[in-house]
């Protein structure tokens, strides 16, 4: 994600060039066709206002529709952040022997602090992971996939079970390489184990019951992302929306040729193909807006920073348990120099 304080203009510009260059060519026609004596290739710019201010109320709503699941995506984010920070400290503080029928040493204790801390955070980059796996509808041209190789968001199998073997003991690793999805079997391995020290006495029970609910909520805010991640902005609005703005896009030139071709001064007719592109670009830059909007878990560069905020919680509810072998946070990113 970007993470300045705005984009920088050239950037944008940058970003969008190969339509902006369409967009000029596409102006041009209607001028050369109009110069060579087809005078009637101009348009009345009325009936192509109203369709423009159609075409606008549309982008309008697919643009907040899009905005309202990014936005969703990052609250759901922020709620993982929450309730791992109370996970952690409820691992760190309701460990221990005030009920447990056979006494631990304080290294046993603390060893199982960091095998509830350690699980949880592999669940965190396992489920971060599981959210970059490409949808049908999500971006799949080939920078997209250059995009997500810069900055390290790529799914692979070779990935998660570095993840897993990072954090887990061998046996649970294979275990969980045997399902599909690993990180809800990660949160199942959990409440397992909290199970086991319930039983031990390790945990009390009411304790118990905190943490179990704990695990609930994690299972809550995994199907929350899940959801958006699985369920695409509805195709008929997104077709629908494109097909509006081509349309209208296409039209432009013929309306802008309507404006200028009556100024005495015969040169201003070559003014309508900059004010032609500027208002295409405007329209398009709000689609394409929108539609890398709609999908917050595809690993470019507008989509919420999950990587980095897995690695900050790993950092914060490591340092819980006094850990000094920590990685340092992933950066978010700055740069934006990729095209659409």
């Amino acid at each position: 994600m970007h993470s300045g304080k705005r984009y920088r203009f050239r950037d944008t510009l940058y970003w969008t060039r190969k339509y902006i260059i369409i967009f000029l060519l596409w102006g041009t026609v209607p001028v050369i066709l109009h110069m060579v004596g087809l005078e009637w290739m101009h348009l009345p710019w009325q009936p192509i206002s109203v369709i423009g201010i159609a075409v606008a109320f549309y982008l309008g709503f697919k643009n907040n529709s899009s905005y309202d699941r990014l936005w969703e995506a990052r609250k759901i984010w922020g709620g993982i952040v929450n309730a791992s920070r109370s996970f952690a400290v409820m691992a760190r503080d309701f460990v221990n022997n005030d009920e447990a029928e056979s006494l631990k040493s304080k290294e046993e204790l603390q060893s199982i602090r960091t095998q509830l801390i350690h699980r949880h955070v592999a669940w965190l980059h396992a489920f971060a992971l599981q959210l970059r796996q490409i949808k049908p509808w999500e971006h799949q041209k080939p920078h997209h996939w250059k995009s997500r190789q810069a900055l390290d968001t790529e799914y692979s199998e070779e990935k998660m079970e570095g993840i897993l073997n990072t954090f887990l003991p061998k046996q649970e690793v294979e275990y969980l390489l045997t399902k599909g999805n690993r990180a809800s079997h990660l949160l199942s391995s959990q409440s397992k184990s909290i199970m086991q020290l319930r039983r031990e006495g390790t945990i009390e029970h009411f304790r118990h019951l905190q943490m179990q609910s704990m695990i609930t909520e994690f299972y809550t805010l995994q199907g929350k992302a899940e959801r958006i991640k699985n369920f695409p902005f509805p195709r008929q609005y997104a077709s629908i929306n494109l097909f509006f703005v081509v349309i209208f896009i296409f039209l432009i030139p013929f309306g802008m040729l309507d404006i200028f071709h009556d100024i005495d001064n015969h040169a201003w007719i070559w003014v309508s193909i900059p004010f032609s592109a500027i208002t295409s670009w405007v329209f398009w830059m709000m689609e394409i807006i929108g539609d890398f909007s709609e999908n917050p878990f595809e690993g470019l560069h507008n989509d919420v920073p999950i990587t980095s905020m897995a690695r900050g919680i790993e950092i914060d509810i490591r340092q819980m348990i006094d850990e000094t072998d920590i990685p340092d946070p992933v950066p978010v990113n700055e740069a934006f120099n990729v095209k659409v």
